[in-house]
């Protein structure tokens, strides 16, 4: 699978973990869209994204960037792993 797109990154300000961690995190939102993933690996890799991304509002930008790049929704995917049970599937 190759994206057409580009991930919205702060490559200023994150280590190169920080990226690698929030790609992860992008890919399994990807993931949940195309063939479904995990709901505990999901929600894993989002725990790790909240610690690099803390703020509401930049997460808020980054998903809309995210989104628009992608036609895919951090929002939707994350509300529906959190009303899942742990070992779900998760499929948009």
């Amino acid at each position: 699978m190759s994206s057409n797109y580009n991930y919205p990154l702060d490559t200023e300000y994150w280590s190169t973990e920080e990226i690698i961690d929030v790609v992860n995190f992008y890919h399994l939102v990807e993931q949940a869209y195309e063939k479904g993933v995990k709901q505990d690996d999901l929600m894993l890799a989002y725990k790790r994204f909240k610690q690099i991304v803390p703020s509401k509002s930049e997460e808020k930008k980054l998903g809309s960037q995210f989104e628009e790049e992608s036609g895919y929704s951090i929002y939707r995917v994350v509300k529906e792993a959190r009303n899942a049970s742990s070992g779900q599937k998760i499929k948009m």
